[in-house]
C-alpha cells in the first residue's frame, strides 16, 4: 500500500495561515515532531506479562502459554486448571544447556526459540520445533532427543497448520475485504483478530463443516485456534477465503468463486441424495441426482431482472420440499471514479462499482415453496413482508413442518420473524419488533431457536435497554424476561440447551464502574440465577477452555495495565492468578496514561464518558490547545477502555496538544433514549454533550486552553468534524475532515437509512454539511482519496462546491490512488498534524525531524470495516 504515498497530487483551494494572538512558546517544534515520529519506537514493547493465549490439552485440564517477561525475553508457563496451579512449563535453564550442547546455536533460558510446543497428556514430555528440527524433551528424565528434520520450505509450526510462521500483529490497513473461512475439518476453531500490538480479540467460533464470514481490512492478521491446531494468517485481496482441511493437512487458500460453487452444489442436493435442483436461464429445474430420469421445470416466471438462483435453495430435512426465492435486481446503481495516476499506465483509469444510495430501489425477494412429490411451486403471499429491506436467517424446523426467516422492513423500524407452514404455504408473524425510531439490527440482534421446546431467545430494546427475552415459539408471545435492568446485553456468547443457560457479555451493570466496561455473565432461561462471572474495575476479555469449564479472564483500564486470571466458568471464582502486567518500563519513559473522566451531558443528569491524553512532556506551567479526535457513528461507542498505546491520540498530543476522545449522546451501548438522539439527527454528533464535557475537563486540567480547540475525524468522523465547525463555531476553531460522508443522501443506503430514516425526507438536507457549508467560520481542511469506494468522494467535492459558492476559505487535499481513510496514510497524517500546529499553535510546522508515521486504525475490524 506504500506505493500510494509517493505519487500524490495536492490540490489547494485557498491556504490561509492563522496566528492566534497569544500562544505558548516552544510548541509544535521540530522536537515535538521528533517525539511524535518516535512514539512507536519509544513507547511500544515496554509492557510485559500482559498477554495470555492459552493452548489447552489433556482433555481440558491443562494449558500452556508463552509470556513476554522483559525485552527479548519470555517464558513458557504450564497451568493445571483442576489443581489451580501455575508453574514453569519445564526447566528452561536445563533445556537451554542441552540445546547448547547438541546444536551449534547459543541458547538462553530467557529466550528459548521454541515453536509448535506440544505437551504429552500425561506431562511426561514436550515436543517442539527449533533450529530446523523437531525435538522431544522429557519432563521427568530431562532427556533431549531430536526426532526429525523440519521439511524445507514449509511454514510449519509443529503440528500446527499455519500461513505465517507465528502469530503476527495487524499492519496499517487501507483496502477493505471480506475474510471467508470454510471449516472442512472435524473440529471447531475459535476466531481471533490480532491488533497492531499483537493482542488477540475473539470474534466467535466456526464449527466443523460450517462457514464463517467477516469484514476486515487487507493486511489485518487473524488467528484460528483449536485445542491442537493454530492457523495464523494475514488477509490480502487475492486470498480472501481459507479452507481448513482435515487434521494433519495444510490449510489452503481458494478463490471465493470456488468456495461458492462448492457451497451451491451441496445446497442443491436433497438430504436423501435423490434430487438435485439447478438453475437454467432465470428459472429452476429438478432432476434425479443419479441422472436416472429427465429434468422437470419448476418455474416459468423468472426474468432477467427477477431471477431464481441455485444458492437460494434450501431443502426440508425430510427431502419432500424446498424453498427458494426469486430475487429482483433493484436499481443496481453504479458509481464511476477516476484513478488519475495509475502505476501501470500514463492515462487515467475509470473504475465502476455498485453503490446503493438512500432511497434507491432495493432488491426484492419473492419466496416460493416447492413440493417435490407434486412437482409444483407455490408463491408465499408477501403481505406480511412486503416492504423489504432484506429477508435473511432462513431455516427449516427439524421436523420439516415449517420454515422461518427474518424480515427487515425498509426504514428499519420493524423487524419480524416470519413462519411459513409447509403444508398450507401460509405465513404468519411469529415475532414482531417495532420501534418509533430505529432497530439496531446490525449490532443488537440475537435469535436462537430451541426446536425441542419450541422456544426462541430474542434480543430487544423494547423496554429502553438491550435485553434478552424468552419467546413461545408456537404462539409468538413472551414467556418471560431473561435479563432486565438499566444496563445492556452486549453479545450472547453461548446458549447451553441442556442446562437451559445463556452466557453473555454485558456493560453498565456494575454500580460505580464505567458503563462501557465489559463483563461476562450467565443466566437461566427463566431469568433466574443471574451471575456476574468477572470482577475487577475494568473492561474484560476472556477465552474459554474447549469444554467451557474454565475461562482465562483479562481486565484492564486505559490507566491500569492488564491483570489475567483463570476462573471457574460456573461460579466465576478465581482458580489461579496468572499474570499482572509489568508496565514499569513504559512509565519510566515518561509516558502518561490517558485520564478517564465522566461529566454531565446536555440534560445535566446523564454521565458522558471520555479520556484526556497529555503529551509526555506535559508541564503545569504551560497552556495547551485542545484537539478532539471524533468518531460519533451511532453503530457503536469508540472511546478506548482497555490499556493500550492509542497511537492516534498520543502522537497528536506529542505536538503540544491535550487530546480528548468522547462518546456523546447518539452513540450506542447505553439506553435506547441515549442512542435515539442520533435518529434523523446525525449532524448533532453529541456536540452539546462534548462541549460540556470538554469544559468540565478543563476544570480538572486548567492547562487546557479552550480559546484554541481543534477537531478531526474520518468517515462518519469526517462528517462530525466539519459539523462541529458549522454548529459550534464559537467553541471549535479548527477542523480536519477526512473522507467525510458530508451529505447522507450521497453515502451508502443501509447506514444512512438506518439512522436518518426512510423515506428520504427533509431531515437529510437539514443535516447535510453541503447545505450548511455557508455557516463555516473556522479553519477547515478537507482530505479525500480519489478511489474511496466506501464513502463516495463526491460527498467531499460537493462540500467543496458549496464552500466555493459561499466564498469560504478552506484547504483541500485530494490523494490520487488512495481509498478510504486517506488521512491515515503517512502523507495525509503529516498534513493533518501540520494543519493543527499551524492553526492552533500559530507557528509554521518544522519538518526536519523526519517523517510522521501514520497509525494503524485501532477500531473494531468487524464493525468499522463495514461502517463509514
Amino acid at each position: 500500500m506504500n506505493k500510494y504515498i509517493y505519487r500524490l497530487t495536492i490540490l489547494t483551494v485557498t491556504v490561509v495561515t492563522h496566528t492566534p494572538g497569544e500562544v505558548a512558546s516552544a510548541q509544535g517544534t521540530a522536537a515535538d515532531y521528533a517525539r511524535a515520529a518516535a512514539y512507536t519506537d519509544q513507547f511500544s514493547n515496554k509492557v510485559f506479562r500482559d498477554r495470555v493465549s492459552p493452548n489447552w490439552f489433556g482433555d481440558g485440564r491443562y494449558f500452556w502459554y508463552r509470556v513476554e517477561t522483559a525485552p527479548g525475553a519470555h517464558e513458557f508457563v504450564l497451568v493445571d486448571a483442576e489443581g489451580g496451579s501455575r508453574r514453569e512449563a519445564f526447566d528452561h535453564a536445563d533445556l537451554a544447556r542441552r540445546l547448547d550442547r547438541l546444536t551449534d546455536e547459543k541458547v538462553s533460558r530467557d529466550s528459548l526459540p521454541l515453536s509448535g510446543l506440544t505437551f504429552e497428556n500425561d506431562l511426561s514430555a514436550v515436543t517442539f520445533g527449533v533450529f530446523g528440527g523437531r525435538w522431544r524433551y522429557g519432563l521427568e528424565d530431562t532427556k533431549l532427543e531430536r526426532l526429525e528434520d523440519e521439511p524445507a520450505g514449509e511454514a510449519k509450526f509443529g503440528k500446527h497448520v499455519t500461513f505465517l510462521p507465528a502469530v503476527e500483529p495487524s499492519r496499517r490497513a487501507d483496502q477493505r475485504t471480506t475474510l471467508k473461512i470454510h471449516n472442512n475439518s472435524n473440529g471447531s476453531f475459535e476466531i481471533f483478530w490480532v491488533d497492531d500490538r499483537g493482542k488477540e480479540k475473539t470474534y466467535g467460533r466456526v464449527a466443523a463443516g460450517e462457514d464463517f464470514s467477516i469484514r476486515t481490512f487487507e493486511n489485518h492478521a487473524w488467528v484460528l485456534r483449536a485445542p491442537d491446531r493454530v492457523v495464523a494468517l494475514r488477509v490480502n485481496e487475492e486470498w480472501p477465503v481459507v479452507v481448513i482441511k482435515d487434521r494433519g493437512q495444510h490449510a489452503e487458500a481458494d478463490r471465493p468463486t470456488e468456495l461458492a460453487e462448492q457451497a451451491n452444489e451441496d445446497n442443491t442436493l436433497s438430504p436423501d441424495g435423490k434430487w438435485r435442483v439447478f438453475a437454467r436461464g432465470y428459472d429452476l429445474f429438478v432432476r434425479p441426482a443419479d441422472a436416472s430420469g429427465g429434468e422437470t421445470r419448476l418455474t416459468t416466471d423468472g426474468e432477467s431482472d427477477d431471477s431464481y438462483y441455485e444458492e437460494n435453495v434450501s431443502w426440508s430435512p425430510d427431502s419432500k420440499k424446498f424453498f427458494a426465492y426469486r430475487l429482483s435486481k433493484g436499481l443496481a446503481r453504479e458509481i464511476s471514479i477516476v484513478e488519475s495516476s495509475p502505476a501501470d499506465q500514463v492515462l487515467p483509469k475509470l473504475h465502476t462499482y455498485r453503490h446503493t444510495k438512500p432511497g434507491d430501489e432495493m432488491p426484492q425477494r419473492t419466496v416460493c415453496l416447492f413440493d417435490i412429490e407434486k412437482m409444483e411451486a407455490t408463491e408465499i403471499p408477501s403481505k406480511l413482508f412486503a416492504q423489504q429491506w432484506k429477508l435473511d436467517n432462513f431455516r427449516w424446523y427439524p421436523d420439516s413442518s415449517a420454515f422461518t426467516f427474518r424480515y427487515n422492513e425498509r426504514g428499519h423500524q420493524r423487524l419480524r420473524v416470519i413462519e411459513v407452514d409447509a403444508d398450507r404455504a401460509r405465513p404468519r408473524v411469529l415475532i414482531d419488533e417495532v420501534s418509533p425510531t430505529f432497530i439496531s439490527y446490525k449490532r443488537k440482534f440475537f435469535l436462537h431457536f430451541d426446536d425441542d421446546d419450541r422456544e426462541i431467545v430474542w434480543m430487544s430494546e423494547r423496554d429502553g435497554w438491550n435485553h434478552l427475552y424468552l419467546i413461545d415459539g408456537r404462539r409468538g408471545k413472551v414467556k418471560n424476561r431473561i435479563t432486565r435492568g438499566k444496563w445492556v446485553v452486549r453479545n450472547v456468547e453461548h446458549v447451553d440447551k441442556e442446562r437451559r443457560e445463556i452466557w453473555f457479555s454485558a456493560s453498565g451493570l456494575i454500580p460505580g464502574q464505567d458503563p462501557y466496561y465489559l463483563h461476562l455473565c450467565r443466566v437461566n432461561f427463566d431469568g433466574s440465577g443471574m451471575t456476574v462471572l468477572t470482577d475487577g474495575d475494568g473492561t474484560h476479555e476472556w477465552a474459554f477452555s474447549p469444554d467451557r469449564r474454565y475461562f482465562v479472564d483479562s481486565w484492564s483500564r486505559v490507566d491500569e495495565p492488564p491483570v489475567t486470571v483463570l476462573r471457574d466458568a460456573r461460579t466465576g471464582k478465581v482458580v489461579c492468578r496468572l499474570e499482572r502486567a509489568d508496565a514499569s518500563r513504559l512509565f519510566a519513559t515518561g509516558w502518561i496514561a490517558p485520564e478517564p473522566l465522566a461529566a454531565k451531558g446536555r440534560d445535566g443528569e446523564t454521565d458522558i464518558h471520555g479520556i484526556i491524553v497529555r503529551p509526555s512532556n506535559f508541564s503545569t506551567e504551560k497552556t495547551y490547545p485542545v484537539v478532539e479526535y471524533i468518531y460519533a457513528g451511532p453503530h457503536s461507542a469508540f472511546v478506548p477502555k482497555a490499556f493500550g498505546m492509542n497511537r492516534i491520540l498520543h502522537e497528536m498530543a506529542e505536538l503540544g496538544f491535550v487530546v480528548v476522545q468522547i462518546d456523546g449522546m447518539g452513540t450506542s451501548w447505553r439506553s435506547k433514549a441515549f442512542h435515539d438522539v442520533c435518529w434523523g439527527n446525525l449532524s448533532d454528533g453529541g456536540f452539546p454533550d462534548r462541549v460540556r464535557w470538554i469544559r468540565a475537563a478543563a476544570e480538572n486540567v486548567p492547562q487546557m486552553d479552550l480559546s484554541r480547540v481543534g477537531i478531526h475525524g474520518g468517515s462518519a468522523g469526517g462528517q462530525n468534524a466539519m459539523s462541529a465547525l458549522l454548529s459550534f463555531p464559537d467553541f471549535y476553531h479548527v477542523g480536519v475532515a477526512d473522507c467525510g460522508c458530508h451529505d447522507n443522501r450521497v453515502d451508502k443506503a443501509w447506514w444512512n437509512e438506518l439512522y436518518m430514516g426512510y423515506p428520504v425526507g427533509p431531515q437529510y438536507a437539514k443535516n447535510s454539511n453541503v447545505e450548511r457549508a455557508h455557516l463555516l467560520k473556522g479553519k477547515l481542511f478537507l482530505i479525500v482519496g480519489e478511489l474511496d469506494k466506501n464513502v463516495d468522494p463526491s460527498s467531499t467535492l460537493q462540500v467543496v462546491d458549496a464552500l466555493i459558492k459561499a466564498d469560504k476559505d478552506f484547504d483541500l487535499l485530494v490523494m490520487p490512488g488512495v481509498g478510504h481513510a486517506a488521512a491515515r496514510t503517512e502523507y495525509g497524517r503529516r498534513r493533518l498534524m501540520d494543519f493543527m500546529v499551524r492553526n492552533l499553535h500559530g507557528v509554521e510546522p518544522r519538518r526536519d525531524a523526519g517523517k510522521v508515521p501514520s497509525s494503524l486504525a485501532e477500531a473494531d475490524p468487524v464493525t468499522v470495516p463495514s461502517e463509514p
